[in-house]
């Protein structure tokens, strides 16, 4: 059993950590939008999917793990902690209750980081069309489609040098 429980806080460990570089991430992406450096902007993005991926294998590992546990202890598969951590032997509980409550506050951070990353980069967005509109005044308004995207608008068929000439 100890061994069971041991590797759900390895788990958890490695879940904590992937959460930790992708607020990393987020922190440095939002850095690169206030210092307008777009070329690294993409290179942050790719980054930040990668991670994204990092997390969600290290979560499926610990929810594999978790269930194991939970197995071990005659519980439904899906019990949660609140059920699993009773039953752990009581030297393991403070540490197990103490790395769920990290995860879960990690990961609310990380939400909150990539929503207002993602308010940021929609404002630069708008501010983009509105410029490209003052370059091209007779270009189309913003439509979006029926998923709620916005349709990719046109430039003018002419080249900017025939505009200006």
């Amino acid at each position: 059993m100890n061994h069971l429980v041991q590797n759900l806080v390895e788990a958890l460990r490695e879940e904590l950590k992937e959460y930790g570089e992708m607020l990393a991430l987020l922190d440095q992406q939002q850095d690169l939008v206030m210092r307008r450096q777009t070329q690294d902007l993409l290179i942050s993005t790719s980054g930040i999917n990668a991670q994204s991926e990092a997390i969600a294998a290290a979560r499926s590992e610990r929810e594999q793990r978790q269930r194991h546990v939970a197995r071990q202890l005659n519980l439904p598969d899906d019990a949660p902690f609140a059920v699993l951590v009773p039953q752990l032997p009581p030297d393991y509980r403070p540490l197990v209750n103490a790395l769920v409550q990290e995860n879960n506050e990690l990961l609310v951070r990380v939400q909150q980081r990539a929503r207002q990353n993602h308010l940021l980069l929609s404002r630069v967005v708008e501010l983009m069309q509105r410029f490209l509109g003052t370059l091209f005044p007779g270009a189309a308004n913003p439509t979006y489609n029926g998923t709620g995207r916005m349709f990719a608008a046109g430039l003018p068929q002419q080249s900017l040098y025939n505009a200006i000439g």
